[in-house]
């Protein structure tokens, strides 16, 4: 397969379609920005993300929708969490169920509670939605672009399209492995932006190495405690998608979560902070689901409770830290460790 069409044009769209190129696939990217389109044909730059950065020239932009779907042999949505069912409906009516539909977004939708390939699932009734890839994994955009070495995971319930995915993407800077666990790679990705914010925090408040460390610990036990609940294979939390992606996260100065806890711990309100930021931060949509979904599953998740209530509480993020560091006495390993040893 050489022709992908990507949706949309931001960081990790933009990184990704830059890994395409250098393998020498026909890549479009499909924006609703006119200017943007515009400058990426032109220019082959995208200078909001990436401003010295400049594009192979096989890689094309347009705004038109049918176009777009109609070229590519492989759809890779790289949407916001907020945006992915709106832009995968606009596709709904040229997609065809041959074509292999992946997905590199970190999140739930926030009403639904749903995993982003079962957003995608259910706007593509004419697509097999076990077929679907999941692309995750520690991968900041930014270090991508300028070819860091980055190891990432593909999952899908199909193999041979987590293989053909992997064929797709794999370099000698970017490694791909296959996982067929698509609840756990999609759990993992997109609760370690909630960790994040609270190594950010911790951090800002100056707290130093041990507090992060715990942070980095205990959040992955509540990742893995919920994904076990929903379905998940526990050793996938011990992977690329699980403590791989956490660990850069929560400790990189490219994590927009993590500088959004940090700026939040120095007093800046919430809203302020999102705007300055100017790109999405997943982590604080994704911090109202993971409350619903513990509730759901009634799952513990100490860590996510008390930075919702910093987030849209208003508590004072040191209060927090000190009411987490006062719980009661409990196990290291609770009752899903033997969950973990069976399987």
């Amino acid at each position: 397969m050489r022709k992908v069409t990507l949706f949309v044009a931001g960081s990790w769209g933009t990184a990704l379609a830059s890994v395409l190129a250098e393998q020498q696939r026909d890549v479009l990217i499909w924006t609703h920005n006119e200017h943007q389109a515009h400058e990426i044909n032109t220019t082959h730059t995208n200078r909001k993300y990436f401003s010295e950065y400049i594009f192979p020239n096989p890689i094309r932009a347009t705004t038109n929708i049918a176009e777009a779907v109609e070229f590519g042999e492989v759809l890779l949505f790289v949407a916001p969490s907020s945006a992915m069912r709106e832009v995968v409906r606009k596709t709904r009516n040229y997609v065809l169920p041959h074509q292999l539909i992946i997905h590199a977004t970190k999140g739930f939708e926030s009403i639904t509670l749903l995993r982003m390939s079962e957003v995608i699932a259910s706007e593509l009734p004419q697509c097999n939605p076990e077929g679907i890839v999941v692309l995750s994994g520690p991968s900041h955009a930014e270090e991508v672009i300028r070819r860091c070495p980055t190891t990432v995971v593909v999952a899908s319930k199909f193999q041979p399209n987590a293989e053909a995915t992997q064929d797709l993407f794999i370099t000698p800077y970017f490694r791909v492995y296959t996982n067929p666990d698509v609840i756990g790679v999609e759990v993992a990705g997109a609760l370690k932006n909630i960790i994040a914010i609270g190594a950010g925090m911790s951090d800002g408040l100056g707290f130093g190495d041990n507090a992060r460390a715990a942070l980095v610990t205990r959040g992955l036990t509540e990742i893995a405690r919920l994904g076990v609940a929903m379905g998940a294979n526990p050793l996938t939390f011990a992977g690329l998608a699980g403590i791989g992606d956490l660990v850069v996260t929560c400790t990189s100065k490219h994590s927009r979560n993590w500088r959004a806890g940090y700026e939040i711990a120095n007093g800046s309100p919430l809203d302020v902070v999102l705007k300055q930021m100017g790109m999405v931060v997943e982590g604080v949509r994704t911090t109202k689901a993971a409350i619903d979904l513990a509730d759901r599953y009634k799952v513990e998740m100490p860590i996510a409770t008390q930075l919702y209530a910093v987030l849209f509480d208003g508590k004072n993020p040191r209060v927090a830290v000190e009411q987490l560091m006062g719980r009661g006495k409990t196990f290291e390993i609770d009752g899903h460790a033997e969950t973990f040893i069976q399987k």
